[in-house]
């Protein structure tokens, strides 16, 4: 089965050429965006402005269930920036003629990565090193020797199910629309483009509430020990 056809590819058909354009592509929408929404900001929110000020609510929401509001909203500009990317990275691919910069690894592992150091280092800039390292061991002294390295995989585990869940899942769904536009061509299957819209949704969501749980998880340690 051919490459999905991209307008990026008339120029070269060089994969990481593909790759880096879609990804500044998506940069540059988000930033327009935000500029878009900051640009005249009113008491009364109306348009762009309306509704990302709907979205850093719901971002606050989600974070709120995991660690309380005031620990949501300390790191709602990473969370929400991190949302709005991802999400807007899946949507392109939703796009004929294009293609999302979320289905390639490179993208998904380095948000994985950006993720997993960060938590790390609230968790150890909020407990210090000692108190962070020592909930690795559990609850059972008897049993730090085996509790240790479970937790050391458990957490490099992360990285790669952060990087390969939203990989896997964008890639599949450009593979899926692929099928879908050779087999009718010449109209949009609604039905099909709606299901892939809100999965591009969905996987932001994910992404976003699995950073919120690693984050919370991470500040927590001394509450938990």
């Amino acid at each position: 089965m051919g490459e999905l056809f991209t307008f990026f590819g008339l120029i070269s058909e060089d994969h990481t050429f593909i790759f880096i354009t879609h990804m500044l592509l998506t940069a540059v929408i988000v930033l327009i965006l935000a500029k878009v929404a900051m640009s005249n900001l009113r008491l009364v929110p109306t348009g762009t402005q309306n509704v990302f000020e709907a979205y850093l609510g719901g971002v606050v929401a989600m974070g709120a269930d995991v660690m309380g509001k005031e620990e949501s909203r300390r790191y709602l500009p990473l969370v929400a920036t991190i949302g709005l990317f991802v999400g807007v990275a899946n949507l392109i691919g939703v796009i004929p003629g294009f293609e999302a910069p979320s289905a390639s690894l490179n993208f998904t592992l380095a948000l994985a990565l950006l993720v997993f150091f960060y938590y790390n280092f609230e968790g150890i800039r909020r407990n210090g090193l000692i108190t962070y390292f020592a909930h690795f061991l559990g609850p059972v002294w008897w049993l730090a020797w085996l509790m240790f390295p479970i937790e050391i995989v458990s957490h490099i585990s992360r990285i790669i199910s952060l990087s390969f869940r939203l990989f896997g899942n964008v890639k599949g769904d450009d593979m899926f629309l692929m099928v879908i536009l050779m087999l009718a061509p010449w109209f949009l299957p609604i039905i099909p483009f709606a299901l892939l819209t809100f999965m591009a949704f969905l996987q932001a969501f994910i992404f976003m509430m699995l950073t919120y749980v690693y984050l919370g998880g991470a500040i927590a340690v001394s509450e938990d020990h």
